[in-house]
């Protein structure tokens, strides 16, 4: 029985954005840069795309812009806001994606910038009030701080962060690749200067992304070459990508309360039968165990460790897709720096479960009598290893 519990990373394509996309693998397939007919109609469906992502996010057209995905859309506000404002300062936190840590570490080693962390609670919470003090000692800074992280669940206040960063002039980014189909936003609303999200994250296709750049920001293009989406991104455009996106964040908004229901009580359901379950020593990083403090679909699970092996390695054998920390830091070594940015033990194996409208309350059945079945014979497993090596 194969079971795909790692949607944080990646989601399966919605059926609804297959229709939508059909017509742009097989029938439409001119460039939208073309004057003619046949560019003219694909030209037509990305703006009608456009139009329906700003209108979901409370935006104007004119202020979403199509990248390759978050990680593209994050380094284009970062390196675009350092370089078109000569911000010399970065409010962040440790526990940011590595999109956002890693561009923020090249300009600083190139003396672009200073970087200040925000504090963390024990749960990983942003300190606000930290937060305040170092927007009052650093003017004109850039804030960049996510909705929620990717590896815990956390969610963070971004409508109080907009209100201090408008009371101290600061420039706000938001990573919010988490939320977008999963929490509904205004945009006209909140102080937010920039804002990313990636379809893959909410059943539409990979390699297509969008970046949200507040009206009032001209920012330096990094991509350049043939003036694509009003200069800000050259290339190209993904056009196939760009409908699946629109399509799967329609979809998503338009079912959220009942998606977002469903994959609440499924986080619920698998706290409640891991409680029972026999395994001793469970915790809970971060906040992912709350409700009300973290994103419904995330629960990274504190696990004794193995004698032998991981659990994520030994789930997947039994064809359980899980994951280790985020799907990022899977690609590199070590241990995930979310996990060890947090007054977490250092002693346990930790494992993120997270869910989709896809996944069943039979599947977490299962997945949870798996753990336990790993857990009563790995003892045995490692005693009979021992008398083979003697």
């Amino acid at each position: 029985m194969e079971i795909y519990c790692d949607n944080a990373a990646t989601t399966a394509l919605d059926p609804e954005v297959i229709e939508a996309i059909l017509p742009f693998l097989t029938q439409n397939y001119g460039n939208p840069s073309s004057t003619h007919w046949a560019g003219r109609k694909v030209r037509e469906a990305i703006d009608r795309s456009r139009n329906t992502i700003a209108d979901i996010l409370g935006a104007s057209p004119g202020e979403i812009f199509f990248t390759s995905g978050a990680t593209e859309a994050n380094n284009l506000a970062l390196t675009g806001a350092i370089q078109t404002y000569e911000i010399s300062h970065v409010i962040t936190s440790k526990i940011e994606h590595k999109a956002v840590l890693q561009t923020l570490a090249r300009h600083e080693k190139e003396g672009d910038i200073e970087i200040s962390f925000v504090k963390l609670d024990e749960r990983g919470h942003v300190d606000l009030y930290h937060l305040e003090n170092l927007l009052r000692a650093n003017p004109r800074t850039l804030i960049t701080l996510m909705h929620a992280n990717n590896e815990i669940g956390n969610i963070t206040d971004i409508h109080a962060i907009s209100i201090l960063a408008q009371r101290y002039n600061a420039i706000f980014h938001s990573d919010t690749t988490q939320t977008i189909g999963k929490i509904r936003f205004d945009l006209s609303q909140d102080h937010i200067d920039f804002l990313v999200g990636s379809a893959h994250k909410f059943h539409g296709p990979k390699g297509i992304g969008f970046i949200y750049i507040n009206k009032k920001h001209n920012i330096k293009a990094q991509i350049l070459g043939g003036g694509q989406e009003g200069g800000q991104r050259g290339g190209t455009e993904n056009v196939i990508g760009i409908v699946g996106l629109a399509k799967a964040l329609e979809v998503a908004y338009r079912n959220l309360d009942e998606n977002q229901t469903k994959v609440c009580r499924l986080k619920q359901y698998m706290i409640s039968k891991l409680a029972i379950s026999g395994i001793g020593g469970i915790c809970y990083n971060g906040d992912s165990k709350s409700i009300d403090n973290s994103i419904s679909n995330v629960l990274n699970v504190s696990l004794p460790c193995l004698a032998l092996g991981s659990v994520v390695n030994k789930l997947d054998a039994i064809g359980i897709a899980a994951s280790g920390g985020s799907a990022c830091s899977n690609l590199g070594n070590g241990s995930s720096h979310v996990i060890s940015a947090l007054p977490c033990q250092r002693d346990k194996e930790n494992v993120r479960f997270s869910f989709s409208k896809f996944n069943t309350f039979d599947e977490v059945d299962h997945i949870v009598n798996s753990l336990a079945r790993i857990y009563e014979t790995e003892p045995a497993t490692r005693k009979r290893e021992l008398q083979l090596a003697n």
